[in-house]
């Protein structure tokens, strides 16, 4: 028999425990279609009509764009294109998650925006003769991995199969032939850019000049709509902003008649909007044309040095090429040279040589321009401030033009950012003349080029 000293030295953990724990229940997540699913012979098993594929802005880029193709049993692949085309986003349009959270939980996670979708979606196409395609931004797949990729793999992977999961679901519970495409990137894939549309018309056979736009239409919910407070008197409940005007500049662009969820599948009125940039402010002249040599800056001095001031995106390479190439400025840029103290040193040997100079640099903060009035005082010449009063939104759209199209971006540069702009604008200190300049001018962006470039720029890229 044991001792009691030998009881009383048992563990803890050995001991009984009153009351015994409860155990519990895990909640499945199997569902009881996919079970019964599962014991389905092959040849009973519903069909996935959708067909994927993935494709990129040329043959030298990755696959940005993932596209989705349903067709339905009963469907003639040889029927003519129709030319009225009715476009819509895929979340928080077609569908929402059931789950009430802001995105998806997995590929079951989804519901109809409104009960009334479905059944409108459907007539469309089989009443009313329209093609239905679907357009949305999903920046958070990822299709293809290279070098700069740092996040888990195998997660993005899961991401993309749910996706199209998801997506199978939805075109085959519409069951009308649709095709969705899927901009993952921030290139011409991405609305408000028209890429998507381009790829809907080729894969249709439609030219884009055949389509219907007078009946076309899209509906999406990023409309840019203002948040509008609570009237309880009239039964009025608050409502939030739009999170961006993608959605509506996207129609704006295409050339297409526009409306919110509200307006089409439950026939809301429409609500006030707002846009932080609007092309329309910024129309085509014809002295926009005409160079400004000469007009906008004018030589004071034998030699000195002019240090821009502005956003990335404001204007400054084009005001150096328009405006003071002509009168013989030579120009320093960072984004050529690739360091700061590169350009000091390329402007001393520039100012030694008795040639005046262009600092094409943000220099957003005062101890940056320092460097450069010291660089000035050096050499003994004056230095003068040219100012960019750009807006930053302004700018973002300057900058995504500039980088998705070639015919206007001669030193082929590369799309920033946004942190280049919110980082610009926390280090910004407007330019005083105590800071030690002959004199600061101010500058207004103003669109300069031809009519066919107006076109390119006047549109949505942001």
């Amino acid at each position: 028999m044991a001792s009691s000293s030998a009881k009383d030295k048992r563990k803890a953990s050995d001991r009984a425990i009153s009351p015994p724990p409860t155990k519990r229940a895990l909640q499945s997540t199997t569902t009881k279609s996919a079970v019964a699913n599962f014991f389905l012979p092959t040849s009973q098993k519903p069909k996935d009509r959708t067909v994927w594929s993935e494709r990129g802005p040329n043959d030298d880029v990755a696959a940005t764009l993932l596209v989705g193709r349903y067709a339905p049993d009963n469907h003639d692949p040889r029927s003519p294109p129709r030319k009225r085309i009715a476009a819509f986003d895929l979340d928080s349009t077609l569908i929402t998650t059931r789950s009430k959270k802001k995105h998806a939980g997995d590929a079951s996670d989804w519901q109809w925006w409104a009960p009334e979708v479905p059944g409108i979606v459907q007539e469309l196409y089989r009443q009313k003769d329209y093609q239905v395609v679907i357009f949305s931004n999903q920046g958070g797949l990822t299709l293809r991995f290279d070098e700069t990729y740092k996040g888990p793999k195998g997660n993005a992977q899961k991401r993309v199969a749910e996706f199209k999961q998801k997506c199978s679901a939805v075109l085959n519970a519409l069951d009308v032939p649709t095709t969705i495409y899927a901009a993952t990137g921030k290139d011409l894939y991405r609305k408000p850019r028209i890429g998507m549309w381009k790829e809907a018309c080729d894969d249709y056979d439609i030219t884009e000049a055949e389509v219907d736009l007078e009946h076309s239409f899209f509906v999406g919910d990023a409309g840019g709509r203002t948040a509008r407070s609570a009237r309880a008197d009239e039964g009025i409940a608050a409502v939030s902003k739009d999170f961006s005007c993608s959605d509506r500049n996207f129609a704006e662009n295409v050339g297409i008649a526009y409306k919110t969820p509200e307006e089409f599948f439950l026939g809301q009125d429409t609500r006030q909007f707002s846009r932080d940039f609007d092309v329309a402010d910024y129309p085509f002249e014809e002295s926009s044309s005409e160079s400004p040599s000469g007009v906008l800056f004018e030589r004071k001095n034998v030699k000195d040095l002019v240090l821009f001031c502005g956003p990335p995106g404001a204007g400054k390479s084009t005001f150096y090429w328009n405006c003071l190439q002509p009168l013989g400025y030579e120009r320093v840029n960072q984004d050529t040279l690739k360091s700061r103290e590169k350009c000091i040193q390329v402007a001393k040997q520039l100012l030694a040589e008795g040639k005046s100079v262009a600092v094409d640099n943000t220099n957003a903060d005062v101890d940056t321009r320092a460097l450069w009035v010291d660089v000035a005082a050096k050499a003994k010449v004056p230095i003068r401030c040219v100012l960019f009063r750009t807006p930053l939104h302004l700018c973002e759209h300057n900058d995504a033009v500039r980088f998705l199209n070639a015919g206007l971006n001669p030193e082929a540069r590369e799309g920033l950012p946004k942190l280049a702009f919110t980082g610009f604008a926390s280090r910004y200190r407007e330019p005083q003349m105590k800071e030690g300049f002959q004199d600061i001018l101010d500058v207004h962006f103003k669109f300069r080029g031809t009519k066919e470039e107006h076109q390119i720029w006047a549109r949505y890229w942001t």
